[in-house]
């Protein structure tokens, strides 16, 4: 007699497709270009550290030419229809978001969330606006013949002030991915565990399990 199709049996070990290549690529490309701008910054701003290093002509290019860049990977993926989607995905925030992010208990999966949960929405909105901030003034800083002083002075002050709410929210992002090591697997070789996505993104498990939808107040909402 064979065993019931309960459907567990087969899932077990399977994994699924989460990230494409082009997807990984501009996150990579991203936080190395974004990490590059942190330590020469962090060079550039800190005294001591300027002494240890020194060639602060050197470290100053680097940290202007990684800023210019920063949009690039970001502006080239465009031309991948799976980082589009991704993008579109990241940018659509439902009122199931919200309850997200007003539950306190919005890990134990009462609430059903789609490839990304309104925390991860929110750090793509943050970071992308604030990468936009930081090339703006920076470049006012820099190309000192095209603004007067005064827009310099306040180019510096939101430069300033931007970079270190980039620091910490680049730290919260790394800390949250250690604590979830089948994510940091998923942005590393573009593939998780089935068991995983239905436990921490159930609405996109299903998705791409080719489940039926769960009938709720929301099922025509896009996750």
């Amino acid at each position: 007699m064979s065993a019931p199709e309960t459907g567990v049996p087969t899932e077990a070990g399977r994994t699924i497709d989460r990230f494409s290549r082009s997807s990984r690529w501009v996150h990579w490309l991203t936080a190395t270009l974004m990490t590059s701008c942190i330590l020469t910054a962090a060079v550039l701003y800190n005294g001591s550290l300027a002494v240890i290093v020194g060639h602060r002509y050197l470290v100053e290019q680097i940290h202007v030419y990684s800023g210019i860049a920063l949009p690039v990977p970001m502006i080239a993926g465009a031309l991948s229809r799976a980082y589009r989607d991704d993008t579109r995905r990241l940018n659509r925030f439902t009122h199931r978001d919200w309850a997200w992010l007003r539950s306190r208990t919005r890990r134990d999966g009462t609430i059903e969330v789609g490839k990304f949960n309104a925390g991860q929405k929110l750090n793509a909105a943050l970071s992308a606006g604030s990468i936009g901030t930081l090339l703006i003034s920076g470049l006012a800083m820099y190309l000192t013949n095209l603004a007067p002083l005064s827009w310099r002075s306040g180019a510096t002050f939101v430069h300033d002030w931007f970079a270190l709410a980039v620091g910490l929210l680049v730290v919260g992002h790394v800390w949250m991915a250690t604590r979830d090591p089948w994510a940091m697997t998923g942005m590393r070789t573009g593939r998780v565990p089935l068991s995983w996505a239905r436990r921490e993104h159930a609405a996109w498990a299903r998705e791409v399990a080719g489940d039926p939808p769960i009938e709720t107040a929301d099922h025509r909402s896009r996750t």
